[in-house]
């Protein structure tokens, strides 16, 4: 259902288009972790669009407070998508839920930064510090990390309440640019520390040529 209404809902308000390093010009594959930067609340649907261009329909790892939604919750459980539940004794569900999902040949979408950054312009901006269940879950399902880069979700939602609702109002007419590149997979090793670190060097050389497809510039030290 998510993957459906987001292949509809993105070309409403943005032109998306979607690159991949892969020989076969596919997705990712089956059993594969997907892991995404995330910078706005709009590149959910915008990921979901791209994956299911490429013949993909992921396991969502979300926040478990979309589960309390009437409605969108039962059709997350449904759909066997996992919560996260951030700062809780609970936590270590959502790798139990992703592991399954990964056993059972689903691709699983991570962001593996686990949050949104607190800025109010519509720039872009690499990828900040991953947290380290990437890293866990990679190890301990023995999967591969494929990682995607998407630019463009900014400039439809961004900074305050007030601006992200003009933001969605506007977008249908500006019809601003969205690029989605999907990466090569990549096998995490090291410690935790020094795994999460290179799953977020992975995608950021994603998020990169995501940038570079829609004319952006990327700053060296990114």
């Amino acid at each position: 259902m998510l993957s459906s209404i987001a292949h509809r809902l993105v070309p409403a308000f943005g032109s998306l288009t979607v690159t991949t390093d892969a020989e076969d010009g596919g997705g990712p594959a089956p059993g594969s972790i997907v892991a995404a930067n995330h910078t706005s609340l709009f590149d959910p649907a915008l990921v979901l669009a791209a994956l299911r261009q490429l013949g993909v329909e992921p396991v969502v790892m979300a926040t478990a407070g979309l589960w309390r939604i009437p409605g969108l919750g039962a059709a997350l459980v449904r759909e066997g998508h996992v919560p996260v539940y951030r700062r809780s004794p609970r936590a270590g569900e959502a790798l139990d839920g992703a592991r399954e999902a990964l056993r059972g040949g689903r691709c699983v979408l991570i962001y593996g930064e686990g949050g949104l950054p607190e800025r109010g312009d519509s720039g872009e901006a690499a990828p900040e510090r991953f947290r380290l269940g990437i890293a866990r879950l990679a190890r301990e399902s023995g999967a591969a990390v494929v990682p995607l880069g998407q630019a463009g979700a900014r400039r439809v939602t961004s900074g305050g309440a007030g601006k992200q609702v003009a933001g969605l109002l506007t977008a249908p007419v500006r019809r601003p640019a969205l690029h989605v590149h999907v990466g090569r997979p990549v096998t995490l090793a090291g410690d935790t520390v020094t795994a999460a670190e290179q799953a977020r060097r992975a995608v950021t050389d994603a998020w990169r040529t995501a940038v570079e497809r829609l004319g952006g510039t990327v700053h060296p030290s990114a």
